[in-house]
């Protein structure tokens, strides 16, 4: 069974400096039947204006992870972290017993544009900790790139959870699979482009939920970049 959650639907905050879409609850946005699925939280999808962003504030107990669309996006933190994170970055932050950071576009000129991703952990209170890796273009390209999964294989990031994530972009017809095993589960949020998941036509920005599927099909409309999570 697929569930197509449409870019249109999620909720909108536009602050001026930042422009965001929220894909489950989050802030001010709260729906009931959006709270997230299964251990994905949120998906933000934002966009900076150049030099803003967000000043120092906490989390705890939670997995967070940022993928860079466009721009560049500079991070502090409590625990002694502080990087640009660029177009092929993935960063994983396990705010875990408490952390605060800071998050600002580090650009003077160029909007920065990036999803925001939290996961909730298997166990609470661990030990703040914090990964930043590169994957290119070329380690996505027409294949399905693991970029973040709980025994950090094949160079992914670590995750306090049972969950792989993974990132590809695909030229117009072409097609990944993945397969799922049984009693897993897998969220798909289009980055940009168009494609097709098992018939189901999905835009830029458009999400999708997938239980009791054994196969899915990527098949790109036209260039596309997407995530998928596959969930316990």
């Amino acid at each position: 069974m697929i569930t197509v959650r449409l870019a249109g639907e999620r909720g909108h905050v536009d602050h001026g400096w930042l422009d965001t879409y929220h894909t489950f609850s989050f802030a001010s946005y709260y729906k009931p039947e959006h709270m997230g699925f299964r251990s994905l939280r949120v998906i933000n999808e934002d966009r900076v204006s150049p030099g803003k962003g967000f000043g120092t504030h906490p989390h705890d107990n939670m997995e967070i992870l940022t993928y860079i669309v466009e721009g560049a996006l500079e991070h502090r933190d409590s625990i002694g972290h502080g990087s640009v994170i660029r177009p092929g970055d993935i960063q994983r932050m396990s705010a875990g017993t408490g952390i605060t950071h800071s998050e600002f576009n580090a650009s003077a000129t160029e909007q920065a544009h990036l999803l925001q991703i939290w996961i909730l952990p298997e166990r609470s209170n661990i030990q703040p900790s914090y990964e930043q890796k590169f994957f290119g273009h070329e380690e996505k390209s027409g294949k399905l790139c693991l970029l973040a999964s709980q025994d950090g294989r094949d160079g992914s990031v670590s995750l306090h959870q049972d969950v792989d994530v993974y990132a590809t972009i695909l030229d117009t017809g072409q097609k990944v699979a993945l397969d799922l095993s049984p009693g897993r589960h897998a969220w798909v949020q289009v980055v940009r482009g168009r494609i097709s998941l098992n018939g189901h036509d999905l835009d830029r920005g458009d999400g999708a939920a997938a239980s009791e599927e054994k196969l899915l099909t990527f098949t790109a409309q036209t260039e596309a970049e997407i995530l998928v999570f596959d969930l316990n």
